[in-house]
C-alpha cells in the first residue's frame, strides 16, 4: 500500500510502527454549523480508516474539538451566550451531521478546554528548553530555534517574513506564534504560570495528539489549508517538546471544496451546510460525490453532480436488491472487480477508481442476472466493498403523503408563531418533531425538514 506523504511530497510505502495504526485528524472549531467542506474532509478520513481496518489493521483514531478560540468568543458575544454553550451546541450538531453522513465515530474526541493541564506542561517545557518565551502575559514559540521549520509546507521562510512586514508587538520574530494568550477583559480564561489566559490554537492539537497517541504517530490528516501554519507549527512544537522526530510519519491532506471559484468557508459565508444537503440528498449520494474525485484534488460543489451521484447510488442499490440463488446455475465471479477495488485503494486511496470498480461490478451483476446466473455471492461482494466506502446501499425511509402533509402543516404553524414572536411555542414544535425523527432547519429560503438519520 502506498500513500502520498505531504512531508516527502511523494508516494511512500505505508509501514506503520505496529498493527495498531495511530491516526489524528484535526476537528472543527465549534462556532457554526458543519458545511460541505467539513463533510468532504471527514468522509475522506472515514474511508481511509475503514480501508485500513479492512486491510487488517486496528486503528486508534483521535479527532479533536477546538472549543475555545477567537471565532468562538466573537460569535458567542454576537448571539448573547457563553463560549462554552456555543461550542457545545455546535459539537452536538457535528455529531448529528456526521451520523447522518454515516461517518464512523472516532475512538476519542478530546476538547481543548479539557486538556489545559497538558497544554501548560508542554509550554513550560518549551520555555525551559529555550523554544518559547513569555511576553506581556502571553507565551510565544521561538521559530528560529527550530531549524526544521518549514519542512512540511516547503516554503521560502525569508519570503514569508518579508511579506509579513513589521513584527507584531510582543514577538521577537515575525513567524513566532502564540502558545498561550493573555486574557482580555470579558474573555474566558484559565490560570497559568504566566497569568490568566487561554491556549493558542496550534498547541491544542499538539497536546491532544501526544496525550492520546504517542510521540510519533502514524497518520495526521486534515485539509490542505491546514498545512501552513497549523500543521507546520504542530511539528515545531511537538518535536521540540519530545525530542522525537518525526512527530508524524505520514501527513495526509485532502483537497478543498469549492463553491463556484471560491473555497467553501465559514468565515466568508461561502458554504452549503451538511443539514441542507441531507435534506435533499441521501448520505450515499453525498459520499459518492465526494469520493468521485481523488481525495487530494479540489472538488467543486455542484447540485447536478450530486443528482448524478443520487442516480448512481440508486443503480448500486438496484444491483443488490434482488437476489436469485439459482441453485446449480453458473456463479458470477466477482473476484476480479474486488481486486481492482483493492488495487485502487492501495494506490493512495484512489476512491474514484474504487467507485468505478463498484459500478463495473453492478453492471456485471445486472447482466448476469438477466442471463440466469447466480449472483448472490457477487452481491455480497458489492455490499462489502461499498461498506468500505461507507455506503449503506439502503433507501431512506419516506413518510406517507398524509404524513408529509401533516408535517408541512406543523412547519407552517411554527412559521406563523415565529413571526408572532411566540418563540417558546415554536421551539416546542421543533422539539416534538425532533423526538419523532423530523429535524427542522431555518434557512433564508424558509424552513425545510428532513428525517433524522
Amino acid at each position: 500500500m502506498k500513500v502520498f506523504n505531504t512531508l516527502a511530497r511523494k508516494k511512500e510505502d505505508f509501514c506503520p510502527q505496529n498493527d495498531v495504526v495511530t491516526m489524528y485528524v484535526c476537528g472543527i472549531t465549534a462556532y457554526d454549523e458543519c458545511h460541505i467542506g467539513h463533510a468532504m474532509s471527514y468522509i475522506v478520513f472515514d474511508v481511509i480508516r475503514r480501508y485500513l481496518e479492512f486491510r487488517g489493521y486496528k486503528v486508534k483514531y483521535v479527532q479533536n474539538f477546538t472549543d475555545i478560540d477567537d471565532k468562538i468568543i466573537n460569535r458567542a458575544t454576537q448571539v448573547g451566550t457563553t463560549a462554552s454553550e456555543l461550542a457545545n451546541k455546535y459539537i452536538a450538531q457535528y455529531f448529528y451531521d456526521m451520523d447522518g453522513l454515516n461517518v464512523k465515530r472516532a475512538d476519542i474526541y478530546p476538547k481543548a478546554t479539557e486538556e489545559i493541564p497538558k497544554i501548560i506542561e508542554i509550554i513550560e517545557s518549551l520555555i525551559d528548553k529555550g523554544y518559547a518565551y513569555e511576553s506581556e502575559e502571553s507565551v510565544y514559540f521561538r521559530v528560529r530555534n527550530f531549524p526544521g521549520y518549514g519542512k512540511l509546507s516547503h516554503q521560502n521562510l525569508a519570503e514569508i517574513v518579508s511579506s509579513l512586514g513589521t513584527c507584531e508587538v510582543g514577538k521577537e520574530y515575525p513567524l513566532d506564534f502564540a502558545l498561550w494568550k493573555g486574557a482580555k477583559p470579558g474573555e474566558p480564561f484559565w490560570d497559568s504560570p504566566w497569568g490568566r489566559g487561554r491556549p493558542g490554537w496550534h498547541i491544542e492539537c499538539t497536546a491532544m495528539a501526544l496525550k492520546y497517541l504517542r510521540d510519533s504517530i502514524d497518520i495526521h490528516g486534515g485539509g490542505q489549508d491546514l498545512i501552513f501554519p497549523h500543521h507546520e507549527n504542530e511539528i515545531a512544537q511537538s518535536e521540540s517538546f519530545t525530542g522525537v522526530a518525526p512527530f508524524v510519519r505520514y501527513w495526509l491532506h485532502n483537497g478543498l471544496m469549492q463553491l463556484g471559484e471560491q473555497k467553501v468557508s465559514k468565515s466568508t459565508g461561502n458554504l452549503v451546510t451538511v443539514k441542507e444537503m441531507l435534506s435533499r440528498f441521501s448520505p450515499d449520494a453525498i459520499r459518492l460525490f465526494v469520493l468521485s474525485s481523488h481525495y487530494r484534488n479540489p472538488l467543486t460543489y455542484s447540485e447536478e453532480a450530486l443528482e448524478a451521484s443520487e442516480q448512481g447510488a440508486a443503480r448500486l442499490r438496484q444491483a443488490v436488491s434482488q437476489s436469485n440463488d439459482n441453485g446449480g446455475a453458473a456463479i458470477l465471479d466477482s473476484e476480479p472487480s474486488k481486486q481492482r477495488f483493492i488495487e485502487a485503494m492501495d494506490d493512495d486511496f484512489s476512491t474514484a477508481q474504487a467507485v468505478a470498480a463498484l459500478f463495473e461490478l453492478a453492471r456485471e451483476i445486472n447482466r448476469a442476472r438477466e442471463q440466469g446466473m447466480n449472483v448472490t455471492e457477487a452481491q455480497r461482494t458489492l455490499t462489502e466493498l461499498a461498506a468500505i466506502l461507507g455506503l449503506t446501499l439502503k433507501e431512506r425511509p419516506k413518510p406517507s403523503l398524509d404524513a408529509e402533509a401533516f408535517i408541512q402543516v406543523l412547519v407552517s404553524v411554527r412559521d406563523d408563531l415565529r413571526q408572532a414572536y411566540q418563540w417558546q411555542l415554536a421551539d416546542r414544535i421543533r422539539a416534538h418533531l425532533l423526538d419523532l425523527g423530523i429535524a427542522l432547519e431555518d434557512t433564508p429560503r424558509g424552513t425545510i425538514w428532513k428525517h433524522k438519520i
